[in-house]
């Protein structure tokens, strides 16, 4: 039977993933540099692809989130760029010894880092994944397959033409990088029925992962929904409280990491909830809430059971006031996507209690969830943040993209 252009273009990847599982790290290294020169270099023309694509989002009404998801400008650019870079510095761990041990029989047991293979990437929106995956997934020595929304097809293009153009020049196979065009519904379900596919990560909305789970017939990594919550405790620094529930919910609401929902011991909610709606409310935040807090702020509309749930991605934000630590926990184990959460406290039991009892792929004390990204936790970019627990949990980087196989060293042994 003869392949379809998708299979056609999967074929290719497994070939380039071929070559690319033993390139040596300073090949791989110069296609990152080269990549971020390279991107810099077509500022204007990878913005001008940007345009188009924000144009026709903005004629088909998409809602704010998701035209800011879809932006490109210099400074997002530059991050991309810079992504590259930070990749570029960090060890290669391909071939990284995990762990080793002899045996009593004398045979040398190792546990040793390899690539994955072909990483097939579907994703909504955002272009900068198509640089930063493609970057990681090089790095680790897979080919990266990548299909992204039609909303950023021109974007799209334009990253992964870059890309290609930067293995060429080093030497590496460009279909390390191959962007499918086809952005139809029927490809999409093609596309994770791939078995040329390794490991699949989605990055997308509900509607997306959805059809993964029911669609899929290769190994995948979900990167879920980010209904963040931030819990401000009885001994919070209220002050830094402040600063951390502004930061998580205003400085990009559109992201996962944003925070969704804010808790607040009962303790200092009299305090604390009017001072931070007030604020929030300057920012342009809507707060719906449950009754407690709706009484000491009258501004906050009651929120429905399925705001607690939700994952916004917009400026609005639930709020509910809990009588203790353990009614924050208990709130998160019934709302909580597993993403991120955080506790702000001065009770280190509390931190602790917190930080052992949440079950999130991301828990921080003190500190903004906007801090749970690949980039901001020193994995140079990320290729999702995984919500599940098998192979990875938390921002995917370079181990993450990687799997191990056993190497066994011997001197003639047999098995009895």
């Amino acid at each position: 039977m003869e392949a379809t252009p998708l299979e056609e273009l999967a074929g290719r990847s497994v070939t380039a993933s071929q070559r690319l599982a033993t390139a040596l790290t300073a090949d791989k290294d110069a296609f990152l540099r080269q990549a971020a020169d390279l991107l810099e270099a077509a500022h204007g023309e990878i913005l001008e692809a940007n345009v188009k694509d924000l144009e026709a989002a903005t004629a088909r009404g998409a809602s704010p989130a998701t035209v800011d998801r879809l932006r490109l400008d210099s400074r997002r650019l530059s991050q991309m760029a810079e992504g590259l870079r930070a990749v570029a510095a960090l060890p290669d761990p391909v071939g990284e010894v995990v762990e080793g041990h002899v045996r009593p029989n004398g045979l040398r047991v190792e546990r040793v880092r390899v690539p994955l293979g072909v990483v097939g990437l579907i994703y909504e929106n955002r272009p900068n994944v198509t640089s930063d995956a493609a970057g990681l997934c090089l790095k680790a020595g897979n080919a990266a397959l990548l299909r992204g929304s039609g909303a950023a097809l021109s974007s799209n293009r334009a990253i992964a033409a870059i890309l290609r153009a930067g293995l060429d020049k080093v030497g590496l196979p460009e279909d390390g990088v191959l962007l499918v065009e086809d952005t139809s519904h029927e490809t999409a379900e093609a596309f994770v029925r791939l078995q040329a596919i390794d490991c699949l990560i989605p990055r997308g909305g509900p509607q997306l992962i959805t059809m993964v789970r029911e669609r899929s017939t290769v190994p995948y990594v979900i990167d879920g929904d980010g209904n963040c919550h931030v819990y401000v405790d009885r001994s919070a620094d209220l002050e830094m409280a402040r600063r951390i529930v502004v930061n998580a919910k205003t400085s990009r609401p559109s992201v996962c990491n944003a925070m969704e929902s804010l808790l607040v011991h009962g303790d200092v909610a009299d305090q604390f909830l009017p001072e931070i709606a007030s604020e929030l409310a300057e920012r342009g935040v809507e707060l719906v809430g449950d009754p407690t807090a709706c009484r000491l702020v009258p501004t906050i509309a009651p929120a429905t059971e399925e705001d607690f749930a939700t994952e916004f991605l917009a400026l609005k934000c639930s709020v509910a006031v809990v009588a203790s630590l353990d009614g924050a926990i208990s709130h998160l184990r019934r709302y909580s996507s597993g993403h991120s959460e955080a506790i702000v406290t001065e009770d280190i039991g509390a931190a602790s209690r917190f930080v052992r009892e949440v079950d999130a792929a991301a828990v921080l004390v003190n500190a903004s969830t906007r801090f749970v990204d690949g980039g901001e936790l020193g994995l140079g970019a990320e290729v999702g943040i995984s919500t599940q627990k098998l192979h990875a949990r938390g921002p995917m980087g370079l181990k993450e993209l990687t799997a191990v196989k056993y190497v066994v060293y011997g001197e003639g042994q047999t098995r009895a």
